[in-house]
């Protein structure tokens, strides 16, 4: 099968990242892979929900939108709540970055990231989850530089990316005429020391066997081990 760029089944498109996008949020990355851009904004409250009040922990949460000209065809804003889409997203996203680090650790605040996408041409919730940790990371950097932490606490990175069976074939890092056209699909969360955090998967046209989920797995290992170089 011949892919856009040419690049071979196993090949991310090309990656980028920009810190300091925006000027007032206390950290944020824009994150780049292929025509797919998010903006991933990290916002620092001092609090948490009600539901952790007085437990001496804090929490990282996140939020998920496509900005109306990102996609062919202009995007609805979502003004009256998140779509069952989206919330699914952000919900993912959230449960991802929380396994960077212990959050007893970061005290009785919120790390709250806002991922906007700019430009879909698949793979935005893995791009965000990606762009979002680095952006969690430069926020602790932060709170230590402003003295509210005393210590960097122990972080683990965490990257994501997608991959599936295209013509029969296992790819890496899907476009959006590749995710449209495929007859498998799945989402790939991955700690920086090699283990799964997340894992979704689904047959699009018929059911896959095991030794090709297995093929689409080490192709997402490979591919956010490339990631994770992002972190250097």
């Amino acid at each position: 099968m011949k892919r856009s760029g040419n690049r071979g089944a196993d090949s991310l498109r090309p990656v980028s990242i920009e810190r300091g996008i925006q000027l007032n949020a206390d950290a944020s990355v824009l994150i780049k892979m292929g025509n797919t851009h998010v903006i991933c904004g990290l916002t620092i409250e001092e609090k948490v929900p009600p539901f952790l009040e007085g437990r001496g922990q804090g929490w990282i949460t996140a939020e998920y939108g496509v900005l109306p000209c990102a996609t062919n065809g202009r995007y609805k804003r979502e003004t009256n709540g998140r779509s069952g889409r989206s919330s699914e997203i952000q919900r993912l996203i959230g449960r991802s970055l929380r396994m960077m680090v212990d959050l007893k650790t970061i005290g009785e605040r919120t790390l709250r990231v806002d991922c906007d996408v700019l430009n879909a041409d698949g793979g935005t919730r893995t791009a965000s989850i990606t762009g979002g940790a680095l952006a969690i990371r430069d926020g602790l950097k932060k709170l230590v530089a402003q003295g509210k932490l005393a210590e960097l606490p122990k972080i683990l990175p965490v990257a994501a990316i997608s991959a599936g069976i295209v013509d029969g074939v296992p790819v890496l890092d899907l476009d959006y005429p590749e995710d449209s056209a495929a007859e498998a699909d799945a989402n790939f969360v991955m700690s920086g020391d090699g283990r799964w955090i997340e894992i979704q998967a689904t047959a699009e046209g018929e059911p896959f066997q095991q030794d090709e989920f297995l093929q689409v797995m080490a192709l997402a290992s490979k591919g956010i081990t490339e990631l994770l170089g992002l972190w250097d």
